[in-house]
């Protein structure tokens, strides 16, 4: 009788995966953290963001031999949005393709507003919301957008500048995905920060009001207007004294 062989087959481990987006840890089974390179996870964020049911997709990649999953997709799940959803209400919603400074994103604004309003206001309010996100994201890399919108630090400045428009009961993000990534071309430049383009115009103008000869100071005289103002004032008041000095004759001649 020929002797049984023995399959011998290794036994798989749990390998521990870092998950900055939520500063926590998540375990997988594999031989090695090579053996898990490229896996997606999916995470339901519903009790760190206390309610909102966010449902996250990360890809797991190897840095420094430690396994680190990073974003690629966030979404708001249908069923927290018809919780949203009243009656006599408009909601607004786009589909927006547009450069980070590291990929191209696709991004879905969410807004409900508080009462009906007409297709022009949705109209407004769906470009402005297009222009401010386009802005927004082009300046920033994608964990720091994937951050902001979890944090709702993204979500506030935007419902207050659009709140000058029509007053929103919810402004969110209803998708936020990684298509591509981009090809040094096609990142978009960084704009200047406004404040050093008006300290640059205040020095500009300084440099040319020393060429300038000095203004002549202010004289305590007041201006024609002013002047006018105060001599009506005082007719009024010459008026008002004449009537009650009249009144006062009257009703001493009645007691009489």
């Amino acid at each position: 009788m020929p002797k049984p062989t023995k399959i011998i087959t290794k036994r798989k481990k749990f390998i521990e995966v870092d998950v900055p987006l939520i500063n926590s840890k998540v375990e997988l089974i594999g031989n090695s953290p090579e053996e898990v390179e490229g896996r997606n996870i999916k995470l339901d964020l519903t009790r760190q963001l206390k309610g909102k049911s966010v449902e996250a997709v990360a890809q797991v990649k190897i840095e420094n031999e430690k396994a680190i999953a990073y974003p690629k997709k966030i979404k708001l799940m249908s069923y927290f949005i018809r919780r949203m959803i009243r009656k006599r209400i408009s909601y607004v919603e786009d589909s927006i393709e547009t450069p980070s400074q590291e990929s191209m994103l696709k991004i879905k604004p969410f807004l409900i507003t508080r009462k009906r309003v007409s297709r022009i206001v949705r109209k407004t309010l769906r470009n402005k919301c297009k222009n401010w996100l386009e802005d927004y994201i082009a300046e920033k890399k994608d964990n720091e957008i994937f951050s902001d919108i979890l944090s709702n630090r993204l979500q506030k400045p935007l419902s207050l500048m659009l709140k000058k428009t029509y007053p929103l009961s919810l402004c969110e993000i209803r998708v936020l995905e990684i298509i591509r990534p981009l090809k040094p071309e096609e990142i978009p430049a960084k704009q200047k920060p406004v404040k050093e383009e008006k300290s640059k115009e205040l020095i500009e103008t300084l440099d040319t009001n020393k060429e300038q000869p000095k203004l002549k100071e202010k004289t305590s005289e007041k201006p024609q207007g002013v002047l006018d103002a105060e001599a009506e004032i005082k007719k009024t008041q010459k008026k008002a004294e004449k009537i009650q000095k009249k009144q006062i004759t009257k009703k001493e001649e009645k007691k009489k």
